[in-house]
């Protein structure tokens, strides 16, 4: 069983970019009831990630904890 949290990141705010500290995550899209299929997405060795569902370009940032978004605020859990 995995011990790890997965961080849910929503981009109700409709953004091009969210910059984020983890390079796994979850996409929601918007906050429900207008969120999309919960997608897993994982970066790999890359340093960013397109959402398939709502096209929000994620970008690692290493100076960003797993809980902290630019622009903030895009956290909706974990």
């Amino acid at each position: 069983m995995a011990d790890a949290v997965t961080p849910h990141f929503h981009n109700t705010d409709g953004v091009d970019t969210i910059s984020i500290g983890v390079k796994e995550f979850m996409c929601i899209g918007a906050l429900p009831p207008q969120d999309h299929p919960h997608v897993f997405l994982d970066m790999g060795d890359d340093s960013e990630k397109v959402c398939p569902y709502c096209s929000t370009l994620y970008k690692y940032d290493p100076d960003l904890a797993a809980t902290e978004s630019k622009p903030s605020g895009m956290l909706i859990g974990i």
